[in-house]
């Protein structure tokens, strides 16, 4: 018996010839294949069942044109015939078919016999139809493959999922899309497969060594005591020592201690003698070389009346401090009416307005003490942000409008430029008119140097002091499900003059005099006496 594989353009299945050549007669069967697959959650091993069911038709049988006697015929010389050899010249690999008994109902009337194909066409139809089912099995078995490999083959626990929300936050707001270089979606399942996560303390630990890949001081991980004292700090109350703190200029990690950007005027360490630019070098016995900001930042907070002890280097100086704690006001504002000789290019009534930090109450205070100061018929205003290490971005932007009629604030960037702008029209505006001097200092930071810059390259005030500390990047906090949070760099920024400030700073206009105080009353006293010192012209100040 010869087996011959041909196909009909009127069917969706492949169908075989077959011709017993003892009896003359010819036989046609489709082969229809039936595909179940089971696929078992986590494990690679889908089961599949192929089935061909033979339709036998007798075309030459006694010519009768019924089945008849041939169910016998059949069931004799056909019944479970491997499929797997076609020919004598050809051979397939594949699993065998199971063939079904019996005849159909009706005849083909397409049937083609053996004897009217050639030996080449028979070779030909054979191999095509053969190789069409050989790639139809291997699509069947790579698309098995992808489903099961697609199905997670772990159940995520509550810990997984914590994890997962931080792993989506960065992934939504870090600034930086190549995420150091690296695969984020790989790392993610990477960390799900081999950290372990079967407790809160693992997994805050997880989510810390996730973090430490983007190598970024900023973007950090806090855990739910430290989340809710960073929010306490941002609506005004603070119970520490009142130092702000940062990475020196240019190391971000890399530092041999921790600079003071400012101290709180009136604070523990503001009565001390602590000093912007100071160094912290130990933090109770504990060296702050390589500390991170915020760990810092927590050991220095605590508890009203407990102390803490510091080293702190003020140039070649080395002081052994203890600081007792306190609740530290953070009321963001003071101010101060100076009256000065008055000439004819002179201002002789001049606001003073110290501006320390961004916390929720800063736009509001200073429209205050701009109402204030009015009341008394000023003629010309001075911002201090000297110390002023920043805060909350927002509040920045809305006291900028408070000084200028239109304009661009700041151009928030990522790595492919420009992707949002903040400007004003002038509708927030209440002293765009009046002359106006900013003081800043290298303790300026953040927010305070979005405010300078802002108001520089607006040409709306002129700027005093030194270069400001040069943090040109925008945090956002973000709060976990389980009271934990985030803090995450979400952008950097451009002066409106496109200036990229981050370790450089905002450039001042003009330098003012090393012994110029940081105070109210000492600032009013400088314009005041020509023979001190600190002495500034007001009419160079507001030119």
């Amino acid at each position: 018996m010869e087996v011959l594989a041909s196909s009909s353009a009127t069917s969706t299945h492949p169908h075989f010839t077959l011709s017993n050549p003892k009896k003359s007669s010819t036989f046609t069967f489709n082969l229809k294949p039936i595909i179940v697959s089971r696929v078992h959650p986590g494990k690679f091993f889908p089961l599949r069942i192929v089935e061909a069911r033979l339709l036998c038709i007798r075309t030459n049988l006694n010519g009768s044109g019924s089945c008849g006697s041939s169910d016998a015929f059949c069931k004799h010389d056909f019944l479970f015939y491997p499929l797997c050899r076609l020919s004598k010249s050809f051979s397939s690999q594949s699993s065998c078919f199971a063939i079904s008994r019996g005849c159909p109902l009706r005849f083909r009337k397409h049937t083609i016999s053996l004897q009217n194909v050639s030996h080449s066409e028979k070779i030909r139809q054979n191999v095509s139809v053969v190789f069409v089912c050989i790639v139809a099995a291997m699509l069947l078995v790579t698309s098995v493959s992808v489903a099961v490999n697609n199905t997670p083959s772990w159940a995520l626990s509550e810990e997984n999922l914590l994890f997962l929300e931080a792993w989506r936050t960065i992934d939504r707001a870090y600034v930086d899309k190549t995420f150091n270089g690296q695969s984020w979606f790989r790392y993610r399942e990477t960390a799900l497969r081999n950290e372990p996560m079967n407790n809160r303390k693992e997994t805050y630990k997880a989510i810390r060594k996730m973090l430490a890949t983007l190598n970024d001081p900023f973007t950090r991980f806090l855990e739910p005591e430290k989340f809710k004292s960073l929010r306490s700090g941002t609506q005004g109350a603070l119970t520490g020592v009142g130092l702000s703190i940062g990475y020196p200029a240019g190391s971000e990690g890399s530092q041999a201690g921790l600079v003071v950007i400012s101290a709180a005027p009136g604070g523990p360490a503001n009565r001390a003698g602590i000093l912007s630019g100071d160094i912290i070098l130990e933090i109770d016995n504990t060296s702050t070389k390589n500390m991170d900001i915020y760990d810092a930042a927590e050991r220095l907070q605590g508890p009203e009346g407990t102390s803490v002890e510091l080293i702190i280097r003020t140039g070649p100086e080395i002081k052994h401090l203890a600081l007792t704690r306190e609740k530290v006001s953070l009321n963001p504002v003071k101010s101060r009416l100076c009256e000065v000789p008055s000439s004819e290019k002179n201002y002789s009534r001049i606001g003073y307005i110290k501006l320390t930090s961004f916390n929720q109450k800063a736009s509001a205070a200073v429209k205050e003490a701009i109402d204030t100061l009015r009341s008394n018929r000023v003629n010309a205003f001075v911002l201090d942000l000297r110390d002023n290490s920043g805060g909350l971005f927002p509040e920045g932007i809305e006291t900028a409008k408070i000084w200028l009629d239109k304009g661009v604030i700041v151009y928030i960037c990522d790595n492919r430029g420009v992707r949002d702008i903040y400007d004003t029209d002038g509708s927030s505006a209440i002293a765009a008119s009046e002359p106006l001097a900013v003081l800043v200092n290298k303790g300026t930071a953040s927010a305070s140097e979005i405010l300078a810059g802002a108001l520089k390259d607006n040409k709306r005030a002129v700027l005093f002091g030194e270069p400001t500390y040069g943090k040109g990047k925008i945090q956002s906090v973000f709060q976990l499900s389980d009271g934990s949070g985030l803090a995450v760099t979400v952008a950097r920024y451009e002066t409106p003059a496109h200036n990229d400030i981050d370790k450089i700073g905002v450039i001042p206009d003009h330098p003012l005099p090393n012994s110029f105080p940081k105070d109210d009353e000492g600032f009013c006293g400088c314009l005041q006496d020509s023979a001190s010192a600190c002495y500034v012209n007001n009419a160079q100040l507001f030119s």
